[in-house]
């Protein structure tokens, strides 16, 4: 727990807390949001998270400002600048995991237009139910100070990546079968991408809280299943 002589530095380094917090339950929501959207072909919901994006936007403009004050009026040293700089990176990230969701959203109209065939229906939901675990998950571990909890989460990317490459290939699949399914099927390709995207953002999530809460950096090298570059086209 934080405890400084002056309370109101307490105070500053809690609004920031506070607004990663705010910023990691937005992206959530708007993670789940677009996939609802998308499997649904819900026109209206996507618009509402496409405009959700100037909030994330807004926040993360809030919470650079807060820091950048903080550093000029506090001076911190150590782990209170680990602290800092910590969130000005990971707020960058959650910012970029909006816009992907909102990419995702974007694609509604023209990915959602025709019905997606149950299997990628289910393949596609897994994913995301994947995608959103980790950014739920993130930011719980990120506020609970988990150290242990961020490794276990930034190793489980590769299951996303490896179901990122199985609908990828199924994806193929179709649009090979039948050139009428080519436009749906690149559609869904990019929000697909879009979602394992988010999961490489959550993992640098991890890894800088992970260093602000340990100083300690984790290895460069970490789990990568995604091997849709080797998959024939």
């Amino acid at each position: 727990m934080r405890e400084h002589i002056v309370t109101s530095f307490d105070e500053d380094l809690d609004r920031i807390d506070k607004l990663i917090a705010d910023m990691g339950e937005l992206g959530a929501e708007m993670v789940a949001g677009a996939t609802r959207a998308l499997l649904a072909s819900d026109e209206p919901l996507a618009q509402r998270i496409i405009s959700e994006d100037v909030i994330m936007d807004a926040r993360q403009r809030e919470l650079d400002d807060a820091a950048i004050a903080l550093i000029a009026k506090r001076q911190p040293m150590a782990q209170d600048l680990r602290t800092v700089i910590g969130a000005l990176r990971i707020a960058a990230d959650l910012e970029r995991i909006g816009d992907l969701a909102k990419n995702v959203a974007k694609r509604v109209p023209s990915a959602g237009g025709s019905v997606i065939p149950h299997p990628l229906s289910n393949s596609l939901r897994t994913m995301s139910e994947l995608v959103l675990a980790q950014v739920r998950g993130i930011v719980a571990l990120y506020a609970s100070a988990d150290a242990d909890g961020l490794v276990n989460l930034r190793e489980n990317d590769e299951r996303i990546d490896v179901q990122y490459t199985s609908l990828f290939r199924e994806l193929l699949t179709y649009m090979m079968e039948d050139p009428r399914n080519i436009t749906a099927c690149t559609h869904l390709i990019f929000c697909a991408k879009n979602l394992e995207r988010i999961g490489d953002h959550v993992t640098n999530i991890a890894e800088n809280a992970y260093y602000t809460h340990t100083g300690k950096q984790l290895p460069p090298s970490r789990p990568k299943a995604d091997e849709t570059a080797a998959a024939p086209a």
